[in-house]
């Protein structure tokens, strides 16, 4: 009996040093990539059109709260966050983020059709299906990121 409490004893230490000193159950940080971003795409416009849009999904593994601040790009004169806005008749308008989009550490912020999402304004050139974008997302701390988003109108 006693051999079993001295093993109970043990796992319980040996829980403990894991709760210590690998993460307490919380959002887990990684300095080599403090946001992953996924399922990125712009949709296709064509050549006179003056602007288009990019979406994807951002996940801050940064371990502490940032702000996406901004966007930029070669392939339009400017970039801005954007979202869709009901206004007090019903119309929908898009407006600027101001301020940026805030992302708790550990959160998931997803830039989509018909909510916020990368404004491509100016555009050089159209998107063509199969084309990749660069774009650079500025984050308060973390600083920029750059990614790549392939111009995809199947997502």
């Amino acid at each position: 009996m006693r051999g079993l409490a001295l093993l109970g004893v043990a796992a319980v230490a040996v829980a403990l040093v894991v709760f210590l000193f690998i993460g307490k159950g919380g959002p887990v940080a990684n300095p080599d990539e403090p946001f992953k971003v996924e399922d990125s795409y712009a949709r296709a416009v064509g050549a006179s059109a003056m602007a288009g849009a990019a979406f994807m999904q951002i996940t801050n593994q940064s371990g502490q709260d940032d702000v996406l601040i901004g966007a930029k790009t070669n392939a339009s004169a400017m970039a801005e966050l954007h979202t869709h806005i009901e206004d007090g008749d019903g119309i929908i308008k898009m407006r600027q983020i101001e301020g940026g989009i805030p992302m708790a550490a550990g959160e998931t912020v997803v830039l989509e059709r018909g909510g916020k999402h990368v404004m491509l304004m100016g555009l050089n050139d159209g998107l063509d299906m199969g084309e990749v974008v660069q774009i650079t997302l500025t984050f308060e701390k973390a600083g920029e990121i750059v990614i790549d988003v392939p111009v995809n109108n199947e997502k």
